[in-house]
């Protein structure tokens, strides 16, 4: 029941892509973007070797502040805290409870990455999607889809992924291209990201699955071991510019989304190193703050506030090994030295915060969105 009009647009055949092959291609990319891809490799590299270096383990931190800036590239904004109450069960705030649900699709995507095939893809997919039954969770579309134009049909999509028919099949030659030891990683991984984002095999959560999949190569061909690059907070500072890489990709060139990609790992390292620089200094504050003993529970649980920023007494009592009863005991200490705030005003469930840390962690989603690029270093290209 739609007008005329409407009914008329979509009336007839449509064109959908059909996909070409890339398992065994061999891409040309002009001589200056590989070598800003092998820039961006080897920065990558130097980034997970000092950061898993630290004391404070921040790989929790960088995955999440990932999941959350992959989100917001679909318009799924939310702050700090929100997050932080999602991940405790709190479902006040949609768009919070879906970045939880990117963070669990990246620790699936992250935990499968040594054995990367359609499975482990439909896995990640299932974490993402998991409270969106009718997207039909981990299980490629059976329905044709369109991006933008309108609801009723794809006549006036600017793109139209290939039938659902030929899905599966473009699925396994696109992981048998990502199993290659023959390429530049940077830049495989930026073509199978837009091979996956061209097949387009879900019928929702295309894109955060797909970025996920740059995330499992870099861990499943050994360029990153410690921690997650947030390149989708690079990504972020232009995803116009983005979006017309993958557009160009389809088009048959590959060399902008393999650049993109190079400076949005360029951009996301210096903005990582921001916030391991904040949250460092934030923690080093609060040991002159803090009145107790050093390997005390208290400032066990300091360190813990660095990636668990919101916390309760069922929290701390799982991260030190304590009863429930007994969780306030390290708390006390935490309060009482400003580190940490009590927000609900309960006598019973109450929960506390940690409001330097928060901002610490909204300070990092305000740059990644930034398209002045003043705060990243001269080899952040435009």
């Amino acid at each position: 029941m739609v007008p005329r009009t409407v009914r008329e647009r979509h009336r007839g055949p449509y064109r959908a892509a059909v996909v070409p092959p890339i398992a065994d291609l061999d891409p040309h990319i002009p001589t200056g973007v590989v070598a800003l891809a092998d820039e961006a490799t080897a920065e990558i590299a130097r980034f997970d070797a000092e950061i898993g270096a630290e004391v404070v383990p921040f790989s929790a931190v960088l995955l999440r502040s990932e999941s959350a800036s992959s989100s917001m590239i679909e318009n799924l904004t939310s702050g700090a805290e929100a997050i932080a109450l999602a991940e405790l069960g709190s479902r006040e705030k949609r768009n919070a409870t879906e970045i939880v649900g990117n963070v669990a699709a990246m620790n699936a995507a992250i935990a499968l990455a040594d054995r990367l095939d359609a499975d482990a893809v439909l896995h990640v997919h299932a974490a993402l999607m998991r409270d969106h039954p009718a997207e039909t969770p981990g299980v490629w579309r059976t329905q044709q889809v369109w991006i933008s134009g309108d609801s009723f049909g794809p006549h006036e999509a600017t793109f139209i992924p290939p039938h659902h028919s030929r899905v599966v099949e473009s699925i396994d030659d696109l992981v048998r291209f990502t199993q290659r030891s023959d390429l530049p990683l940077l830049a495989q991984a930026a073509i199978a990201h837009a091979q996956f984002e061209t097949i387009h095999p879900f019928t929702d959560g295309n894109g955060r699955t797909g970025r996920a999949l740059i995330h499992a190569m870099l861990r499943g061909h050994g360029l990153t071991r410690k921690v997650t690059v947030p390149v989708s907070a690079g990504l972020l500072a232009d995803t116009q510019a983005y979006f017309d890489t993958l557009t160009a990709y389809r088009e048959g060139d590959p060399a902008p989304i393999v650049a993109k990609l190079a400076n949005a790992s360029f951009a996301a390292v210096a903005n990582g190193r921001l916030l391991v620089s904040d949250l460092n200094r934030i923690r080093e504050a609060w040991n002159d703050k803090l009145v107790a003993r050093r390997g005390s529970a208290a400032r066990r649980l300091a360190d813990v506030l660095l990636r668990q920023p919101v916390i309760d007494a069922a929290v701390v009592a799982d991260e030190l090994g304590t009863s429930v009863a007994g969780a306030l005991r390290p708390i006390r200490p935490l309060v009482e030295a400003g580190v940490l705030t009590e927000f609900t005003g309960f006598k019973r469930n109450r929960m506390w915060q940690s409001r330097e840390v928060l901002s610490a962690l909204d300070d990092f989603a305000a740059r990644a969105g930034r398209r002045n690029l003043d705060w990243c270093p001269h080899h952040c290209r435009r």
